[in-house]
Formats: structure tokens, sequence, C-alpha cells
């Protein structure tokens, strides 16, 4: 197997239990689920589009960090307690993300951790 490196940064919440923000294997960079926890309070934020704006600069300071950028995810899952909340997801993603856009994946679940309304995932393939 690949050297495995740990991806980690301030400007996104420190993981919150037995995980890394990310871990490199090779070019692939495996990035762990975002929820919108501010990393300086490590507190949500509050709302819906807050949550979902703070979810995707979490993840853009992760794939800085890794040495990527947004443009460099190939796979993101995107998981909602609501999913009449996807058209906004949809909107602010694409403030984030410019063509070809990754594969997605978008999720309805019961609940996700400290009660947060939105969660995120991905996967980056560094060039």
């Amino acid at each position: 197997m690949a050297d495995k490196k740990i991806i980690q940064t301030t400007q996104a919440p420190a993981a919150i239990g037995t995980y890394s923000q990310a871990v490199q294997v090779g070019k692939t960079v495996y990035l762990s689920g975002q929820i919108g926890l501010d990393p300086a309070r490590m507190e949500l934020v509050d709302g819906i589009e807050a949550q979902v704006r703070r979810v995707f600069d979490n993840i853009k300071a992760v794939t800085e960090a890794a040495g990527g950028s947004m443009a460099d995810i190939v796979k993101l899952n995107v998981f909602l307690i609501d999913l009449n909340n996807f058209a906004l997801v949809n909107s602010i993603m694409a403030e984030y993300f410019a063509e070809p856009y990754p594969a997605r994946a978008a999720v309805g679940v019961a609940s996700l951790p400290k009660g947060a309304l939105v969660e995120a995932d991905a996967v980056m393939e560094l060039s």
C-alpha cells in the first residue's frame, strides 16, 4: 500500500473524533465529512444557508491544505436532513465549483453530528 499522508489545517474544524480531516494516498485525497462548524469557535453556524456555505468553506480549506483546490474534487457526497434544501445546495455549490463539476450524490438522512443540517465529504485527485 502507498504511504498515507495526514492532511490537517486550522482553517477547518479540528477533528472531533477518531478521524483525520483528510488522508492522502498517492495523488488521491479522501476528505472527511464537514459540517457547518466555525473552525475558530467549533460551534455550528446558524441556519441552512450559512451551514452550506461553511461546509464548502471548510472543504475548500482542507483541499488547499492538501495542495489542491475545489477544481480537483472528483466526487462529492452531500447529506441533508431535509431534501427540500437540495436546490439551495445546488445554487451555493455553483459559487464554489465550475464545470466540469464533480460526480455527486445527495442523500437525505435522519440526523447528523451536533444537530447539523448538512454534511459533505469529498474525494480529490491531485494533478
